[in-house]
């Protein structure tokens, strides 16, 4: 496997978040200290710096909404959700939710051809509220205040209801009446949400640390603990066979295959330093894993011998995110700056 350097580019702060545009055309950043940039998938050139939020950036998303300019959106310490035109750069539109920071936003899944009516929607979470917006920044519905702040926001794949995490537990609601559908009680802290492709597997990362499984449609529970520290990283293969889990010093591997994971020994991806980020691509089976040392491994976790490739990056990554097509992967970082790999067989 050739894993190459393509571009590099750098922000004038920590690498918050990072998401690829519906068609890999173009890499949103954001800085912690607010700048958001637009680059240039091909190349890494600079399309538009926006001027983010006052405060800082907390968050961003791209609309999955084709045959229209792609639509950013954004969340920061001052409040607010802003859209943009992210081809002309330009604002768009402000949703004000309050005082709380936006920390979490999400986009509802694209149509699936059995859902084609549903309307485009935007999860924002500020401190205990749940707000939906629309894509013109209109206020579609706000929620029942959660019992403590809201830690994650996962959308079901399939775009009928979406996870809400706090202290205490997780909520679904439904994403067309706007009503509870149903509670999961969970006595620690969450950090982490992600939704199984196949919308069967709801996960948490949580402090206790450990992992926990709902099948909804089931009302089964599962959980794998004995983890070294708290559970922040989350991927599921596009199978929804092989859920990769971060926690320590190795990446887990667990399978999820008919009755689940737990009670089965997890296959160990091992790093020498505690892991930070991991991420599956979309439609392929390679896995990447990266730790606190500036370590980035490539996995093909089906494999007997399953490492692929290791990189040395010059610090700590903050996000790993695939490329739509899965040929490139894009790595934010602690010191700003962005590098962009070219993945080959």
């Amino acid at each position: 496997m050739n894993l190459t350097k393509h571009w590099a580019a750098t922000l004038e702060d920590y690498v918050i978040d990072l998401a690829w545009s519906p068609d890999g055309s173009l890499l949103a950043a954001a800085a912690a200290s607010g700048p958001v940039t637009i680059l240039a998938g091909a190349d890494g050139a600079q399309r538009h710096a926006l001027p983010g939020h006052d405060g800082g950036t907390n968050c961003l998303g791209w609309s999955p909404a084709t045959g229209a300019p792609p639509l950013l959106a954004t969340g920061g310490q001052d409040g607010a959700v802003k859209f943009w035109d992210a081809l002309a750069g330009q604002h768009t539109a402000t949703a004000p939710l309050g005082n709380a920071w936006v920390e979490h936003l999400g986009w509802r899944p694209a149509p699936q051809p059995d859902s084609a009516t549903r309307r485009p929607l935007l999860m924002a979470a500020a401190g205990k509220g749940l707000f939906a917006l629309q894509p013109d920044g209109a206020l579609a519905h706000a929620f029942k205040a959660a019992p403590k702040t809201i830690s994650a926001v996962a959308w079901q794949p399939a775009g009928g209801c979406v996870a809400v995490s706090y202290f205490g537990g997780v909520c679904l609601w439904d994403a067309d009446d706007f009503v509870a559908q149903k509670e999961f009680g969970y006595n620690n802290g969450i950090h982490a949400l992600l939704w199984s492709p196949d919308n069967r597997w709801l996960v948490s990362g949580n402090q206790d640390p450990s992992v926990h499984l709902w099948v909804p449609e089931e009302d089964l529970e599962l959980q794998m603990s004995g983890y070294e520290g708290k559970v922040r990283e989350l991927s599921f293969d596009h199978t929804s066979r092989w859920l990769a889990t971060g926690g320590g010093k190795d990446c887990c591997i667990w399978d999820c295959a008919g009755a689940g994971p737990e009670g089965r020994e997890p296959t160990m991806l091992p790093h020498d330093a505690k892991i930070c980020a991991v991420a599956f691509q979309r439609s392929h089976g390679l896995l990447a894993t990266s730790s606190q040392d500036g370590v980035l491994q490539i996995w093909s976790p089906e494999r007997r011998q399953p490492l692929r490739a290791t990189v040395k990056m010059p610090a700590a990554a903050t996000k790993l995110v695939w490329s739509p097509d899965d040929a490139q992967l894009a790595i934010g970082s602690e010191k700003g700056v962005i590098y962009v790999l070219k993945c080959e067989a």
